[in-house]
């Protein structure tokens, strides 16, 4: 059974796509004196107050603040003007750009969520920050080693039925860094789900540096411009089954 495809917002964002793709530019990124009208089902208006009220945070005193701001100025460290041209070049990675924000906000101790299945290059992440002066923790995901049938699954929910299976444990991982005293938290790997929690449980800022992605190697993006039939099999095939979805919830 396929589900019922939901209607399409009044009010949103991935609408602008087409005027982007037509005009190189939207209302939102155009110099006020001479921007395109805005859109009929732009958020801005209905959701004007509260892009008020946010943009005001960002001109105080506070950490989120001084966040906002550190972010706004790595954000434009990362390009580098082209002699000769109005255009720009990015020069710098996803680590460094990491790298440069936790240095600006005066983070020192850094703290990694890592999956088990990314120790190697958790050790290698935590090289690059201790040589760029920082003080790399890490936490897996793994921690406690504790048996996923004690989550009340079943042996067959697990990847290898009959065989001992640790459950992850985020929440874990969170307090563990937490009590280490860490500034600034980068998760490393964590399945969808357990990415939620640690950020729920975390009480540093946290910021994502690999997202899992087991078929693309961890470039979960490819699959909606580098894969068009994948892209096109999920517009069109359902993951789960509404009956093996009601299954699986009830099991949970």
């Amino acid at each position: 059974m396929s589900p019922s495809k939901p209607a399409k917002p009044e009010h949103s964002c991935s609408s602008c796509s087409s005027i982007w793709q037509k005009q190189g530019t939207t209302n939102c990124w155009s110099d006020p004196d001479s921007k395109p009208a805005q859109p009929p089902y732009c958020p801005s208006e209905p959701h004007a107050e509260a892009i008020y009220d946010s943009f005001q945070k960002y001109q105080g005193d506070d950490s989120d603040a001084r966040l906002a701001r550190v972010a706004a100025k790595v954000e434009g460290l990362c390009y580098q003007p082209i002699p000769g041209s109005d255009a720009v070049n990015a020069r710098w990675t996803r680590i460094e750009d990491t790298l440069a924000l936790a240095r600006l906000m005066g983070y020192k101790k850094i703290g990694i969520a890592t999956c088990i299945g990314l120790l190697d290059e958790c050790n290698r992440l935590s090289d690059i920050l201790r040589a760029q002066g920082l003080e790399p923790f890490s936490a897996c995901c793994k921690a406690g080693s504790i048996d996923k049938l004690e989550l009340k699954l079943k042996e067959e929910d697990k990847v290898r039925p009959g065989t001992f299976e640790p459950a992850c444990n985020p929440i874990a991982q969170a307090r563990i860094l937490n009590a280490e005293g860490m500034e600034m938290n980068i998760i490393m790997g964590l399945c969808v789900g357990h990415d939620m929690l640690f950020n729920k449980y975390s009480e540093a800022p946290v910021t994502t540096l690999v997202v899992k992605d087991r078929v693309t190697g961890h470039n979960p993006v490819a699959v909606l411009y580098g894969q068009n039939f994948y892209y096109k099999r999920l517009q069109k095939q359902p993951i789960l089954s509404d009956e093996e979805i009601a299954k699986h919830q009830a099991e949970c």
